[in-house]
Parts: C-alpha cells; sequence; structure tokens
C-alpha cells in the first residue's frame, strides 16, 4: 500500500496527470505514507506541516484510498467549505475514487423551515434589519437544496436574523416538528451516515461527544478514523464541551419562544404575558449589575457581591413564577411542552452556578454588551480525551503548521493526552532566507510603554509607503488597534479596513480586490486567513501574543499548574504565545513565488531569555534589526 500511496504523488502518478502545477514534494509524501499507515493500523499519528506542504492532499488521498469511514475535522468553517467545495471533488476526480462525500456542520448552520414560517406569520420584532433578513432567508428557503445558511447571499455569520430562523438543541422539537420529514439537518445527518468521507469541525466533533456522553443518540457517525487539521485549537474547544457553560442569552431565546407561542396561541392567558415581561427584567437588571462594557473574571468572586446574588435569586423566583404559569397553559397548547421542560432545565442550571465546590475546574464568567455567561471549565481534558480515543478504536491524525514549541511536539501531545506511534515535523519547502525578511526594529518602546501606539503608527506609515499598501497589521488588543487606527486614516494615501467595521470575509474580499490595501485585525485574523501573491507583503504584529494575565481561565490552569510544582509559564503562558505567533506570521507567505516582510514590535524577543524560544520556532527567514533594510526589501517587491 505504501508503494500505491508514493505513485499517487509521483511525476507520472493521476495527481500529475490530473492537477495544472502540480509537482511531487518529499514532504507530501512522507506524510501521506504516514497518514496511511495510521488509517491501516488504527493508531495515532501527530504531524507538523509547514506552510506549503500540501498537508490537505497528504492526508484526503490516503482516506479515499482506506477501506473505512473517515471522519475529516476542521478548526473553522472556512476551512471545511474549502475541503468540502474544492479539494475533495478535486482529490475525488484525479483518484476515480468511487467514495461518496458529505458535509456535516453544526445545527445553527441549518436554516429551520418551521422557525422560519413561524416567525414569517409572527414577525418577532419591528426591527428592519431582521424584517429584511427574513425576506432574504424566506426568498432562499424556496430555492435551497442543502438549507445550508452559509449559501444563502446577503445573510453574514453575525446576521441578526439568524436566531429566528435555526434551531437550537434546546428548541428544536425533533420528532414532534411539523417539518421532521423535510427536515435539513436530519437530511445532512443522513446523507453523513452514507458517506465513507465526512467533512465537520471541532466543535461539532466535540458536541458530539458531550452528547454521547449525557446518553442521547448521537449527532454524527462514529467511523473508522479521525484526522484533525488546524489540531492546535483542539485542547481549548474540548475544554469548553467538556465544561458546562449558562447564559442568559439561552434564558432570553426561552423567553421569545414562549411569548411567540403566547401570541399566537394563547393570547387570551394574559398571565403568561406578564411572568415573560417580569423575567425579561430581571434578566436585563441581573446584567446591569457586571456594568455596561464587556468583561470577564473570576465567578466565586462575584458570587461574594450580595447585590449579585440577590439579582441572581430574582432571575430564578421569575424564571419559577413563568414554570407555575405554564403549568396552567399545558392543557391549552402542545406547542408549550418542549419550551416547559426547557424551562425546567433552565431552572436546575440557574441553581447549580451557586455550587463552585468542585476542584479541578475554573469557575469565571464573560459579559458581553447584552449577556452574561457563567462558565464551569475543566483544567485538564488529557485524560478524558485520551479514554475516548482509546473506546472508539480508530486510528488517529492530528496535523497542523503550528503544533511545536522550540521544536518539540510535547505541549501538543501533553495537552491532549496523546501517544502517537509516530510524531513527525515536515517542513515547509518555501525557501524562506530569500523570500521572506524579519525584521525586529531597532529603538522601540517596552511593549506597554504609553508612546508606543505612537511608535507604531510612525513604524507602519514608514513600511506601508514602501510596501504601497499591502500590508496586514495584527494586534493583541482591541484597544491598540483602535488607537492605531486613528492615527493612521488622517495620514494616509490607501484604503485602511479594520475588524468589525463588516464581516470579516467582506474585509478579505475588500483587502484582496483593491490591491494596494491595508488590513487592521486582532485574533481572527492571525488564523485561517489566506492572502497570496504581492497583495499582502508586509505583516506588522504589534507584540508577542501571550493571553491577558487577567483571564480567569488561564489563571485558574496556572495555579493548578503550580500545585503540581511545574512552572506555568514555561509550560502554559509561553507555549500558547509561540503557537499564536507562529500562526500570526504564516499569514505572509503562503505561496513558493511570495516575497514579504515580517516585523515584530517587541524588544523582549531581543532582550528576555524566551525571546530565543519564539525566534527557535519561527520559519529560517533572513534576520535584521534595521527598518531601512525591510524598506528596501519591500520596495523591491512587484
Amino acid at each position: 500500500m505504501t508503494g500505491i500511496i508514493k505513485q499517487l504523488f509521483s511525476a507520472t502518478g493521476p495527481l500529475a496527470l490530473s492537477l495544472e502545477g502540480y509537482t511531487p514534494r518529499q514532504p507530501q509524501i512522507d506524510m501521506a505514507v504516514a497518514v496511511n499507515d495510521a488509517l491501516k493500523s488504527c493508531t495515532q499519528l501527530v504531524v507538523e506541516a509547514g506552510t506549503g506542504t500540501g498537508k490537505t492532499f497528504a492526508y484526503l488521498a490516503p482516506a479515499l484510498k482506506s477501506k473505512g469511514k473517515t471522519i475529516i475535522s476542521t478548526g473553522s468553517k472556512a476551512l471545511q467549505e474549502q475541503l468540502y467545495h474544492r479539494d475533495l471533488p478535486q482529490l475525488v476526480k484525479a483518484l476515480n475514487a468511487s467514495k461518496k462525500t458529505a458535509l456535516l456542520k453544526g445545527r445553527a448552520n441549518y436554516l429551520c423551515t418551521y422557525r422560519l414560517n413561524q416567525h414569517v406569520a409572527h414577525v418577532p420584532t419591528d426591527d428592519p434589519d431582521v424584517m429584511h433578513q427574513l425576506a432574504m432567508v424566506a426568498k432562499f428557503a424556496s430555492e435551497t437544496h442543502s438549507g445550508d445558511l452559509a449559501d444563502c447571499i446577503g445573510i453574514e455569520e453575525d446576521a441578526k436574523v439568524l436566531p429566528y430562523v435555526n434551531s437550537t438543541a434546546d428548541n428544536c422539537l425533533g420528532k414532534e416538528c411539523p417539518d421532521f420529514q423535510s427536515c435539513y439537518i436530519r437530511k445532512a445527518r443522513l446523507n453523513a451516515a452514507e458517506a465513507d468521507v465526512v467533512v465537520i469541525n471541532h466543535h461539532l466533533f466535540f458536541a458530539d461527544m458531550a452528547v454521547k456522553d449525557s446518553g442521547f443518540a448521537e449527532l454524527m457517525p462514529t467511523a473508522d478514523a479521525y484526522i484533525f487539521d488546524e489540531a492546535h485549537q483542539l485542547s481549548e474547544i474540548a475544554s469548553d464541551y467538556f465544561g458546562e457553560s449558562i447564559s442568559t442569552k439561552k434564558l432570553v431565546d426561552l423567553i421569545n419562544d414562549l411569548r411567540a407561542i403566547y401570541r399566537a396561541e394563547i393570547p387570551d392567558m394574559l398571565q403568561l404575558g406578564k411572568s415573560l415581561n417580569k423575567l425579561e427584567t430581571s434578566v436585563a437588571d441581573l446584567r446591569l449589575q457586571f456594568g455596561v462594557d464587556g468583561s470577564r473574571g473570576d465567578w466565586r468572586e462575584k458570587l461574594s457581591d450580595k447585590l449579585i446574588c440577590a439579582a441572581l435569586h430574582r432571575v430564578i423566583s421569575d424564571l419559577d413564577f413563568v414554570y407555575q404559569v405554564l403549568k396552567l397553559c399545558l392543557e391549552r397548547s402542545d406547542k408549550i411542552e418542549h419550551p416547559f421542560e426547557r424551562t425546567l432545565a433552565f431552572k436546575g442550571q440557574l441553581e447549580r452556578v451557586f455550587d463552585t465546590a468542585q476542584t479541578g475546574f475554573s469557575y469565571w464568567y464573560e459579559t458581553t454588551r447584552r449577556y452574561l455567561t457563567v462558565n464551569i471549565t475543566p483544567l485538564n481534558v488529557s485524560a478524558k480525551f485520551a479514554q475516548m480515543m482509546k473506546d472508539t478504536g480508530a486510528g488517529f491524525v492530528f496535523t497542523s503548521a503550528t503544533l511545536s514549541v522550540d521544536n518539540k511536539l510535547d505541549h501538543f501531545n501533553a495537552s491532549l493526552g496523546i501517544t502517537p506511534a509516530k510524531s513527525m515535523m515536515v517542513d515547509s519547502p518555501f525557501d524562506y532566507p530569500n523570500q521572506a525578511l524579519l525584521c525586529l526594529p531597532r529603538y522601540l518602546p517596552e511593549s506597554h510603554a504609553e508612546n508606543m501606539p505612537h511608535a507604531i503608527i510612525k513604524l507602519t506609515l514608514e513600511l506601508i509607503k514602501s510596501a504601497k499598501g499591502r500590508c496586514f497589521v495584527l494586534f493583541t488588543s482591541y484597544r491598540m488597534m483602535h488607537l492605531v487606527a486613528e492615527g493612521l486614516t488622517t495620514q494616509m494615501d490607501y484604503p485602511v479596513y479594520m475588524q468589525g467595521q463588516m464581516s470579516k470575509r467582506i474585509i478579505l474580499e475588500k483587502f484582496t480586490r483593491h490591491g494596494n490595501a491595508v488590513l487592521l485585525g486582532t485574533a481572527s485574523f492571525w488564523e485561517g486567513v489566506d492572502v497570496r501573491g504581492s497583495t499582502l507583503s508586509c505583516v506588522i504584529i504589534d507584540k508577542l501574543p501571550f493571553a491577558a494575565p487577567d483571564d480567569p481561565l488561564l489563571q485558574a490552569k496556572m495555579q493548578d499548574c503550580q500545585m503540581q510544582g511545574k512552572d506555568p509559564f514555561a509550560h502554559i503562558q509561553l507555549p500558547q504565545a509561540v503557537i499564536a505567533l507562529k500562526q500570526g506570521v504564516g499569514r505572509l507567505i503562503r505561496d513558493n513565488k511570495d516575497k514579504g516582510v515580517l516585523v515584530i514590535c517587541d524588544n523582549r524577543l531581543v532582550t528576555r531569555q524566551y525571546g530565543q524560544v519564539f525566534l527557535k520556532s519561527l520559519p529560517p527567514m533572513r534576520r535584521t534589526r534595521s527598518l531601512e533594510d525591510a524598506n528596501t526589501f519591500l520596495k523591491h517587491i512587484n
């Protein structure tokens, strides 16, 4: 079989014959052989594959050639779409494979026709945006085969209408739904059950594990092999799903659903309308106890605040009142039964937020402008994840461009309890010493100094001028991004696009289409963004991406690490920051013809001992401390 895999990727193989511009790459062949071995022997494989290795084909080809069923999980919807709509069809055609493929997303991505019709008949709000978007979704509903809302033009990921036209595990009626037979989620799951290769994402994988744990039917079929791309995200996502989150957003959704039933089915039940209004007010009052702006912190500390406890008890009391009224309504409408059960479940969850005695968990809260979420998150998921792998008896492949720290994979393996039969680090085929320059500018203030924003504006203006736009400026905080944005826009001839002005997809499209623009972004632009060619010639990073020290989950993990006699900085903060930096750096060179300059505005790379760990983890670019050299390099990029 190894010979067959090598032949697929050879100069005379099917990929070379059917894919334009394909050339055999030894790193890609080595990875494909290792993936094939892991799938065949049902063992664990960990591969860090540098940008440009062609890792996608290196795992897809063995999956299409294997005898069993393979589930491929990605970290982002963008890669999930690319895999299913572009890469898989290309390979199926090239290899003349007879495997059936399927795309499966989380339920929030699919149209729920029952909820759409309910809200078209009784428009839930007088917000003109929602009304306009409802009309767009209704038109889409008459044309779609998949029900995938990503295909609905004009409806972005953060569209206001989405909660009204998709379902959640809480409000889905299941088999009792009048539209059950034509349900898009049901159809997608049936397709996945019949397919040989299923493309999912990490969130869905862990949501499925959580559901199986609670004894309910699974969301997706079991498989003979699991391949995780963008695997560096797994540990954090696993923590979210192995814990519990109690959000007032879900409570507000429940109030809205009950109000829709009240207005349409039992408008004479005035007590229900009043009890819902009362609960809505107490939920809003609870949120106001946390100040106006979004924040996060230690939940145990907040429970010692008498005002917050009183506000929380009011919500529980008002929810109990809604529950008592709903009992009286059960005979009046068959649609009450499901939200009645949700009300009871939510009461139990709210009472649970007072119990913070369990060890091995972090109890923390987060507020957005409208909602409060209380999280109970496990500090270590490795034992649970290792047990899950053992129970399935399947083969597991983990890959990403950024898994190693200081040229070792120990941090990644330990975070998930992986004991790989084989680990490998496959170098990028790019010629980094000639294609890229790393500049660590001299004479910059310390990263937290007051004059730092001014220094970054000055330096960025100079680089933008040399690069003729064509820059990404990546920040570790919104505050710094806004300060620099203010300084740049008044002094610039090139358009500046900033994260938050519009959806990520539209910003990237505008940036790429213009060809000489500047893009300012925080965390979500550090990874999963692929801009090739001279449209992006310079990436400027404001400082090393250490997680905020006041992050409650990080603090709990560090305390736990200290109790085990380890150094929290070396075991937690540093590895996380190194992997985040590698992701940001990976935006620059995406192709063997790309050229570019990376500028990191943080003296600590030179002044602190740990700076060497960061530098050793980056691609082998030529280095300079001179901004003049960087400008000269940029001026010579066509």
